[in-house]
């Protein structure tokens, strides 16, 4: 057996699936801890958390191979993306879509444990994750089917854990999609000229010198989103203190973006991470305070 040949394999195939990145499966995996912990009033079934962590895991390495898939003829002319696996032609087609639809089997079979109305939603998110990356070919908004695709785990958690999916579900799924258009069209600012010469479309190039501004209505929107979820989960201080903390990493971020500077901008896309857990601290720390 060539050991080196496997290693070589596993490293090409653990790049697809973005394992040294591990910022995507974070910015998915927050927004079902959310929805876990208010849907449980506190702590989450154990056999649920597992399965969404579990599952947020495999479907976010599954959506970064479709999405290196529908840009192999793309990443190369990147700078940010030229040393991709598909771009230095380390993975070919056939071992991409095979990776992609093991990934899909094992996150079915997970999800094939919770509940009918569980299983009949996933069906929904397989659907947006294989049509996101595609999105940036024919719309300046792929931005909004990202959040879609990213959110849709809300309303899934609701129904694992009370079989419903009640108003404040979507209400939360809504306040993730908003926030996937904060982080992603940051993102997109970071790529905005080389998207443009390669005939690519996003919010970023969509927005051109009102990026910031809309933005920041987004941000605004978000935080009062939030707010509104809280008073209907009947949240405590905990959380009206993270959204204070948000309320400043927002104008953080801000600042990054100011000069539209990539790395800048790169960095502010990197700070949601932290976004995303001081939201998660504040929901859990109002129901410990609760017990």
């Amino acid at each position: 057996m060539d050991w080196d040949h496997l290693k070589d394999r596993a490293n090409s195939y653990g790049r697809l699936m973005r394992l040294h990145r591990p910022i995507g499966t974070l910015l998915l995996l927050w927004p079902v801890l959310w929805a876990l912990w208010i849907a449980a009033g506190g702590i989450p079934d154990t056999k649920v958390l597992l399965v969404f962590v579990l599952g947020t895991f495999t479907m976010r390495s599954a959506g970064c191979v479709i999405n290196d898939f529908a840009d192999r003829n793309i990443d190369a002319h990147v700078k940010r993306t030229r040393d991709r696996p598909f771009a230095t032609r380390a993975v070919s087609v056939r071992e991409a879509l095979t990776l992609f639809f093991v990934l899909v089997a094992i996150s079915a079979a997970l999800v094939a444990t919770m509940n009918r109305l569980t299983f009949q939603l996933s069906l929904a998110g397989v659907v947006l994750a294989i049509i996101y990356p595609f999105m940036k070919r024919y719309t300046y908004i792929p931005q909004i089917f990202l959040g879609a695709a990213f959110g849709w785990g809300v309303p899934m958690a609701f129904a694992a854990q009370t079989n419903s999916v009640p108003n404040v579900a979507w209400a939360l799924m809504a306040t993730a999609v908003l926030w996937a258009m904060i982080y992603d069209t940051e993102y997109a600012m970071v790529d905005r000229e080389d998207d443009i010469k390669l005939g690519l479309k996003s919010t970023a190039i969509l927005f051109d010198d009102a990026d910031r501004t809309f933005v920041g209505v987004f941000q605004v929107m978000m935080l009062l989103g939030l707010m509104l979820i809280g008073r209907e989960a009947r949240l405590g201080w905990p959380y009206d203190l993270a959204l204070a903390i948000c309320a400043g990493m927002a104008v953080y971020q801000q600042i990054l973006i100011h000069r539209r500077v990539p790395a800048q901008c790169f960095k502010a896309f990197m700070n949601n991470n932290w976004y995303g857990a001081v939201v998660f601290a504040g929901i859990a720390g109002s129901y410990w305070r609760a017990v």
